[in-house]
């Protein structure tokens, strides 16, 4: 990961600045570069037919005024974004890391992010966006949206950066879950950290045998790795131990049940996400 970058991902939100100071622990810790993004979605006025109500010549009037209120509020959106994108650039460089690279975009917001990372390693990315309904069991739609559509591992800051020492790994065996086992004994960002692998599920001889394999390619990494099998719900299970325990970050597999069944039914890691008050890190 040395050789490439990390897409953050920045807006007017409350998480803008802890989004910056987990980008640059991030980049400090693992040699990535740093690109700040920041994209405008493409807004379209809703114009309504008032030809049967005013004259012609008021109507144009109108339109012509209308026009000007759209250049000058695109205007500002982009004098907005760069100003948010200097602010980000230089909390970033005040915190030791190089100054990034900055890009503002005009579109959607899913498909610009999805360009930024063709070839960057990961994506950073509050757990709420600057629109979003901060109620507690509410999660930014945009953010549902960017996990269930990048290939890319995504990094979700929680609402203030504390030190990272201890990292809880959410693991079921499924080929998510191993990238990010994977992920974590390679990665210089892990580097001397205590590493935990929780599996939840049946007590069977199988399911704690599948724990064998992880628990020695992280230990094989020179991490200090434990591992635990114990029964109960997902959600609520990882959850209570990730507060319990005082973990500093879970890293987990990403809807790995088919988003068709989570539709239906719910999602383990929307849920996660919204419970965990720790940063999540995920794995497709």
């Amino acid at each position: 990961m040395s050789d490439q970058k990390i897409i953050t991902l920045i807006d007017g939100s409350v998480y803008a600045e802890s989004v910056c100071d987990h980008a640059s622990w991030i980049a400090q810790a693992s040699g990535a570069s740093i690109e700040l993004l920041h994209v405008i979605g493409r807004r379209q006025a809703a114009r309504q037919d008032v030809s049967g109500t005013i004259a012609l010549g008021a109507r144009t009037s109108m339109l012509e005024e209308l026009t000007r209120v759209e250049g000058d509020m695109a205007r500002i959106a982009q004098q907005h974004g760069r100003a948010l994108l200097d602010g980000a650039a230089e909390r970033i460089a005040a915190a030791g890391s190089a100054r990034p690279e900055t890009r503002l975009r005009i579109g959607d917001l899913i498909d610009e992010t999805n360009e930024a990372l063709t070839d960057a390693s990961m994506l950073v990315i509050g757990k709420r966006g600057e629109a979003a309904d901060f109620a507690r069991m509410h999660l930014g739609s945009n953010l549902e949206r960017m996990v269930r559509s990048s290939l890319k591992p995504i990094f979700v800051a929680s609402r203030t950066f504390k030190p990272i020492r201890r990292v809880l790994i959410a693991y079921d065996g499924h080929t998510p879950s191993r990238k990010a086992v994977e992920a974590v004994g390679t990665n210089p960002l892990f580097k001397g950290m205590e590493v935990k692998l929780l599996m939840v599920g049946e007590s069977t001889a199988a399911a704690q045998s599948a724990l064998d394999e992880p628990k020695g390619l992280l230990e094989n990494a020179g991490l200090s790795v434990t591992a635990e099998l114990v029964t109960g719900e997902p959600v609520d299970v990882i959850s209570a131990r990730a507060s319990s325990e005082q973990f500093d970050m879970l890293v987990m597999g990403a809807y790995g049940g088919g988003r068709l069944r989570s539709m239906f039914i719910g999602s383990t890691t929307t849920e996660m996400l919204i419970s965990c008050r720790v940063p999540v890190l995920l794995f497709r």
